[in-house]
Order: C-alpha cells, then sequence, then structure tokens
C-alpha cells in the first residue's frame, strides 16, 4: 500500500471520549472566567490573535500571503468540526 499513511492512536487519541472531555475540561476550568470566553469579548479574541501572530516568523505566515490558501484552511476546518459536532 504504497503512498498509505498508517494512524497509530497513541496516548490522548487512543484514550476513550468522555476521558478525553473529562481531561479538556479540566484545561478550560484553569483559565481564569475573565479569560474564558473570547466569544463574549472581541477585543480580548483579537488581543490573542495579534500576541499569536507576532509570534510566527514573517516567512511562515503563508495565510497573509494567500487569501486562497487560508479560505481552504478554514473549510477544511469546519468540515472537521462538523464530523466530530455531537448531535
Amino acid at each position: 500500500m504504497a503512498g498509505k499513511k498508517i494512524k497509530s492512536n497513541r496516548g490522548f487519541a487512543a484514550m476513550d471520549p468522555v476521558r478525553q472531555r473529562e481531561i479538556a475540561r479540566k484545561g478550560g476550568e484553569s483559565v481564569p472566567h475573565e479569560k474564558r470566553s473570547f466569544s463574549l469579548n472581541p477585543e480580548l479574541a483579537a488581543a490573542a490573535g495579534r500576541k499569536g501572530g507576532q509570534s510566527v516568523p514573517d516567512e511562515k505566515r503563508s495565510f497573509s500571503r494567500s487569501r486562497e490558501l487560508a479560505a481552504t484552511a478554514g473549510r477544511k476546518g469546519g468540515q472537521a468540526s462538523d464530523r466530530t459536532r455531537e448531535t
């Protein structure tokens, strides 16, 4: 099977989904309430985005140079979140 990657579920990926959610919830709880939700504070979200963007060297900022590449990545992310969303 040339060209096909074999996925190995190790660590977090191998855990039961309920256990994964427990661990993820603990991570969210460790953040102070006033910094927890970007949806309630767009200024905080914008500041975090700028801070993250500044940490990436210019030559690695491919999305800022290619709008189409950013749009494609956004669509892929949206499709992935649709698959994992619980109903």
